[in-house]
């Protein structure tokens, strides 16, 4: 199952990206043994984009037809086996493609978005996209790493 990153706004080169690559590339050895992959990250240029219904037109604009999942302060928190899980479920049931969105500074336009769109938490904290995107990305090397059967600390 190919995993996306899609995000509103680009980093340049610094220790974020470079954390974003590494994990990615991570992800991506441990998830050929579990039929994850590859993993890829796609970025927009926020300011070609005046405002949050441009961002989230742009983000969903060719969306594969699997699932959809929006980083969002009100959406679902989960632990690490909790998030690998649902990859998982969502693999299994037979889902070629899987995104992650990550909108701009004032968040999503509801209009715009997929009816089936899942929401996802990393806490009710408010953080910077470059951090969120790294967030993530840790966390899909992280559930690569648990689907495949990689020691996990926390056992």
């Amino acid at each position: 199952m190919r995993i996306e990153i899609r995000a509103i706004g680009r980093i340049k080169a610094g220790p974020e990206r470079t954390l974003i690559d590494t994990y990615l590339d991570r992800a991506g050895h441990h998830g050929r043994a579990t039929g994850l992959g590859p993993f890829a990250e796609r970025e927009l240029d926020g300011r070609t984009l005046s405002n949050r219904t441009e961002e989230t037109r742009a983000l969903v604009s060719g969306l594969p037809s699997g699932p959809v999942i929006a980083l969002d302060e009100r959406g679902k928190a989960m632990d690490s086996r909790a998030f690998a899980g649902q990859i998982a479920r969502e693999r299994d049931g037979g889902a070629r493609d899987m995104t992650f969105l990550i909108g701009g500074a004032d968040g999503f336009d509801p209009a715009h978005l997929p009816s089936q769109l899942g929401k996802l938490s990393f806490g009710t904290m408010v953080w910077p996209h470059k951090l969120v995107r790294v967030m993530l990305a840790e966390q899909l090397y992280r559930a690569a790493a648990l689907l495949a059967g990689a020691p996990y600390h926390r056992d």
